[in-house]
């Protein structure tokens, strides 16, 4: 119909047409240019990568997609953070037996538990107090984090600066700084 491919060709020169073009990356090989830069301005640290948005989604990427070996802990970090978000004592309640049941209990049971004890029985005990208190404090799962983060901190991450989806942050990250100046 001729009336539908004009009002096609009129809708591509309205400014929501332009508005929403594809963002072009730089090239791939803008990485090693990148990778002086965030060395220079000490942003290449897992910290730093893993607490951006940006960084995380890549490397929650990389780990799901690209890397030779299993990262369950990507999970369980996730339903943590999803967890402290909670507002109310009887949502965190009902959410930290299931992720204690998911990653803790099911993990202790086949014996591939990694964690420290510590961690096992700070949060055994704060879910059993909380049966009776009906309180729930959101951070009872933070020596998880830490332990968590600690276990990507080397190997897994180092083959992160190594792929493609590190490449990828760098590309990211050139167009930002692009946009700054």
């Amino acid at each position: 119909d001729v009336s539908y491919l004009m009002a096609m060709e009129k809708s591509k020169s309205t400014p929501a047409a332009r508005a929403s073009k594809k963002i072009i990356l730089p090239d791939p090989s803008i990485r090693s240019v990148m990778l002086k830069h965030l060395e220079k301005m000490g942003e290449i640290t897992f910290d730093k990568i893993f607490n951006q948005k940006l960084g995380f989604l890549l490397f929650k990427d990389f780990c799901e997609n690209v890397c030779d070996e299993p990262v369950p802990q990507l999970g369980f970090y996730e339903e943590i953070k999803k967890f402290e978000i909670l507002e109310t004592d009887e949502e965190r309640i009902k959410a930290g037996k299931d992720v204690y049941d998911q990653f803790i209990m099911k993990e202790l049971l086949s014996q591939s538990h990694t964690y420290s004890k510590e961690a096992i029985d700070q949060v055994h005990e704060a879910l059993m107090a909380a049966q009776k208190t009906r309180h729930l404090p959101a951070n009872i799962f933070e020596p998880y984090l830490t332990e968590i983060k600690n276990s990507l901190r080397g190997r897994i991450f180092d083959k992160f600066l190594e792929s493609d989806k590190y490449t990828r942050f760098c590309q990211w990250k050139n167009l930002e700084l692009n946009m700054q100046l």
